[in-house]
């Protein structure tokens, strides 16, 4: 029996519009000041996830859940099905679509669709996301788009720190510059970009886009995917219930002295975005602070959380 608390190295990813704020405001050692992706809590082949401590130290996510299923609750998946990332969107990202399983399982080889969903840690005044747009037919949608309609064709939100987004597959979105998100998402690496702002690379090189296939997966016309929110309060705690959907459940713990909760689910993602505490189970006292990424197996039982902390929480 694993009673421990599995805490994971992230892996970072430069990016065109990332900057330094993972770390000014985790205090990660990141590989420059346009790092836009902490891929915190992975299996992908793309990057992986190592246990920094314990008994599995030094091994993969992927290796884990290949080895040790009794961990995940012996679910029957061939990979790890989630992925969790938080994004640091210096300047604007693409604005882009993911296919869903089916359209990925006969185009991308094998590799799953992509429904994620974000969190807003944290953003700028006057900062926006893109999500959804306007077309009511296919027709419409290509037409807007091979004219360059794109103020009129996209949707744009205001965004506030503390804002959530579900963003199934299919949907036309993108993080504007100065969000801040963590996103819970399908193990998947797949992105089809519509439109790049006719940006280039330090080499002159514009990135590549995909309208043929970001045009055949779209939702077209975008379906309203808002969520509502549940709150439960307890003495020292609240869990907020973001989403519950065919992939994933997201929640949020806001922790203000204490949390009793006992782990019924096969596991939990656990991604701490502010404070720090101290995590006891039956194995002893762990603790832990903003920027850590862990897993709470099934077998773990009952945790007792103390401190004043935010953590992200989530499970397939």
């Amino acid at each position: 029996m694993v009673k421990q608390p599995i805490f994971l190295e992230p892996v970072f990813k430069e990016r065109i519009w990332g900057g330094d704020r993972l770390h000014r405001l985790f205090g990660y050692h990141i590989p420059s000041e346009q790092t836009g992706e902490c891929w915190a809590i992975s299996a992908h082949s793309n990057g992986e996830s190592i246990v920094k401590s314990g008994r599995f130290e030094g091994k993969s996510l992927s290796y884990l859940w290949e080895h040790h299923q009794e961990l995940f609750g012996n679910r029957t998946e061939a990979k790890f099905p989630l992925l969790t990332k938080i994004l640091d969107a210096k300047n604007d990202l693409s604005v882009q679509v993911h296919p869903d399983d089916h359209y990925a399982s006969k185009v991308e080889n094998g590799e799953p669709g992509k429904t994620e969903c974000w969190y807003v840690i944290d953003c700028e005044p006057g900062a926006e996301i893109i999500i959804g747009h306007q077309a009511k037919t296919k027709q419409k949608f290509v037409e807007m788009i091979e004219t360059g309609q794109w103020n009129k064709l996209l949707s744009r939100l205001k965004v506030q720190k503390g804002d959530f987004f579900y963003v199934p597959s299919g949907t036309i979105h993108a993080i504007g510059a100065g969000v801040l998100i963590l996103e819970t998402q399908q193990s998947s690496d797949i992105t089809y970009r519509v439109y790049d702002y006719d940006r280039v690379d330090p080499d002159g090189r514009t990135r590549k886009l995909h309208l043929d296939k970001a045009i055949e997966v779209s939702n077209i016309p975008h379906p309203d995917n808002a969520t509502a929110p549940l709150v439960n309060v307890y003495e020292g705690a609240s869990i907020v219930t973001f989403v519950r959907a065919n992939y994933f459940s997201v929640y949020k713990w806001e922790i203000q002295t204490s949390l009793s909760y006992e782990v019924t689910e096969d596991f939990l993602i656990c991604s701490v975005i502010e404070g720090c505490g101290e995590l006891k189970t039956g194995a002893g006292t762990y603790p832990f602070q903003k920027g850590d990424h862990f897993l709470l197996s099934n077998q773990i039982g009952r945790v007792e959380v103390e401190g004043k902390i935010t953590v992200i929480v989530s499970h397939p």
